[in-house]
């Protein structure tokens, strides 16, 4: 397993002893494969992190922490590494926990192995669910900032929230969904991945009140609880299909589009007008294809270079700033779409 890098730099990066990281690194045996899987996935992030490595300044190490889909995980990935030499002279170091689903035991356990093992920070994006409520209690009583990303945790002790205005982002596909359907007839499709993610609800809230006050008429039709990944999507799509054949319309809060317009293909019905959200790879290509209408964006680097900036700040290296303010809400179409290359696919 070649690389660079110190055994000692290996072990900070994948939270294990150098005992073991060395155990792993010289094939002695008695380590599990999910330990040497952390390690090999601990010197790929190095790799990509080394121009920050060999840097001389004061080191934050923070964890990323994240239930979602891999195009938006990965996306999240790029967009933090792509910011790190931005925030010079401090070196920032990253260690990502991602994972798509699962239960949120499985979330808890990783945020309170955290909290023993130490960290300058937390950038999470969980589910707003009493559970996490409690580890994220612990995360500060243990004296380390958790930032919230994309969807907010207001019931908790977070240091700050960083992202959209979800409420206007909903408000803002609603308008656009009238202007665009103008009188013609037709349900719309509202697909969350799941109810416990506070960003979904306030963009189906803000979706559903601009929608009510400016289109009373017009009938919306939920699914939840896809988790934005294909295959429970494609099913809870199609069967709402079936069950109502006005639906003309989506708006896609929580992601999964390619299996939402093959479920629309497949039952021979058109979709007239769809509204989905960031502009992860999978979102990208559909808008260049022109078969999504529009992706309400916010920058991803920006938001990540700000969730840093705010961790640092807390640890005195950066002077005190205002309130964080909400990110702009982009409305991108294929003829408006930033010119930047898809996310790379890490390594394992």
């Amino acid at each position: 397993m070649g690389h660079p890098f110190p055994i000692r730099e290996i072990a900070r990066q994948a939270g294990l002893s150098e005992a073991t990281v060395d155990r792993v690194l010289n094939g002695r045996g008695g380590v599990r494969e999910s330990t040497a899987r952390e390690v090999r996935q601990a010197i790929a992030d190095l790799d990509r992190q080394r121009t920050q490595v060999r840097l001389v300044g004061r080191t934050f190490m923070i964890d990323i922490v994240m239930q979602a889909p891999e195009r938006f995980s990965t996306a999240v990935r790029s967009a933090l590494e792509a910011e790190l030499p931005s925030l010079h002279p401090a070196v920032v170091r990253s260690r990502f926990h991602f994972r798509e689903t699962g239960p949120v035991e499985e979330l808890t356990r990783t945020l309170d192995r955290i909290a023993r093992r130490g960290t300058q920070g937390v950038i999470l994006k969980a589910p707003d669910v009493p559970g996490i409520t409690a580890a994220v209690g612990r995360l500060t009583a243990a004296g380390i900032p958790v930032v919230t990303l994309v969807t907010d945790l207001p019931a908790t002790p977070r240091l700050a929230y960083v992202g959209i205005d979800n409420r206007a982002a909903g408000a803002t596909a609603a308008y656009l969904m009238g202007q665009w359907l103008g009188d013609r007839p037709g349900n719309v499709l509202t697909s969350l991945s799941s109810g416990f993610f506070r960003n979904e609800e306030e963009r189906e809230m803000g979706f559903r009140s601009a929608m009510r006050a400016r289109h009373p008429h017009r009938a919306l039709v939920e699914i939840a609880e896809g988790q934005g990944l294909d295959a429970t999507q494609y099913d809870l799509v199609r069967a709402a299909l079936d069950r109502d054949p006005e639906i003309r319309a989506v708006y896609s809060i929580g992601g999964g589009n390619i299996a939402t317009l093959r479920a629309f293909e497949d039952a021979g019905r058109d979709c007239a007008v769809y509204i989905a959200h960031d502009l992860d790879h999978d979102n990208t290509r559909l808008l260049h294809d022109h078969r999504l209408s529009a992706v309400l964006h916010h920058d991803l680097r920006q938001d990540l270079r700000e969730a840093c900036r705010i961790v640092m700040r807390h640890h005195g290296a950066l002077p005190p700033a205002g309130p964080t303010l909400p990110s702009a809400i982009q409305v991108v179409t294929p003829y408006n779409m930033p010119h930047t290359p898809p996310p790379r696919t890490p390594p394992v």
